[in-house]
């Protein structure tokens, strides 16, 4: 009797279920809604985007051990016209908003994000900013500009100011993460980052706040990312963390060839400051210049005079 007053009640509440559902769907538009595309759809709907993201990021790599300076600018031409443009893909300050939230894209429909997010956060703890050195689409643009600017132009920035100037970015940074965690509001993002203009669309405000610093970088080198750029202060803080810098000789302890050389003010007599180096590979080239760096020099004299190294 027990389990055929149960049956009877299960009977009942499917009855009210379906009878619910015809009220709430009464000319059965639900029957016709196609069905949930799979995972494997869904990866299949993603293989091109991921398949090219991949390439750049062997070409990247690529250009990186083997330190090709040619290499280098077709990976930062090729970041500003593929990431740049056609994708309008970069890692920006609405990225660090998720984070704090922990409000992250859905994977199953982002994964070349994903895919891009990673290469960034694993290439940067184990060698360092290397996304702001030939990854980023801005970045990129901006130093293919400094090859083509005369340098007659160029205004170096004495270095005490310059030390200083770099902890702008690490204030805009602070202070946007403050300002979206207490308003909620990521529309400041077009106020302390350029990277909307590949999208191209922006106020006119905007356009020619944009024209503003793209002058002011015609005189500054690399003004924004060196110090005003707060994805950059990001990584930065992140590269404190590299599992394999740069390496010094000895010698470097008293050389200034490569300090002199650096366009990004990393180095400071014989220490490179991880956090603004951008792996832009200027000065490890000349670390291995067996014509130009004095350890190779002095090891070379030493052979000549016999003497063991």
């Amino acid at each position: 009797m027990k389990r055929l007053v149960i049956c009877i009640l299960l009977f009942l509440i499917f009855c009210q279920l379906l009878q619910a559902q015809k009220a709430a769907d009464p000319w059965n538009f639900s029957d016709e809604d196609e069905a949930v595309p799979s995972w494997t759809q869904d990866l299949k709907d993603q293989a091109p985007d991921l398949a090219l993201f991949a390439g750049f990021a062997t070409l990247a790599l690529i250009s990186f051990f083997r330190k090709s300076e040619a290499l280098k600018w077709i990976t930062m031409g090729t970041a500003v016209v593929y990431l740049g443009f056609a994708r309008s893909q970069l890692i920006t300050i609405v990225n660090i908003f998720g984070l704090t939230q922990w409000n992250l894209p859905v994977f199953r429909h982002n994964m070349t994000w994903y895919l891009f997010a990673v290469f960034t956060l694993v290439t940067t703890i184990l060698f360092g900013r290397l996304y702001c050195g030939r990854v980023c689409a801005f970045g990129a643009m901006t130093q293919l500009l400094d090859k083509v600017v005369p340098a007659r132009l160029r205004v170096e920035v004495p270095r005490r100011i310059d030390q200083r100037a770099a902890y702008i970015k690490y204030g805009l940074l602070a202070a946007t993460v403050l300002y979206f965690l207490i308003t909620k509001n990521i529309s400041i993002y077009r106020y302390v980052e350029p990277f909307w203009m590949f999208s191209l669309q922006a106020t006119t405000g905007l356009w020619i706040g944009l024209g503003v610093l793209l002058l002011a970088t015609v005189f500054v080198r690399n003004l924004y990312c060196r110090f005003l750029c707060p994805v950059g202060a990001f990584l930065g803080l992140l590269s404190n963390l590299t599992v394999f810098p740069i390496k010094r000789w000895t010698e470097c302890n008293t050389c200034k060839i490569c300090e002199k050389a650096c366009e990004w003010g990393a180095i400071r007599g014989p220490k490179i400051i991880a956090s603004e180096c951008v792996r832009c590979d200027d000065c490890e080239r000349l670390y291995m210049d067996t014509q130009k760096c004095p350890h190779w020099l002095i090891i070379k004299k030493k052979a000549r005079a016999g003497v063991p190294t």
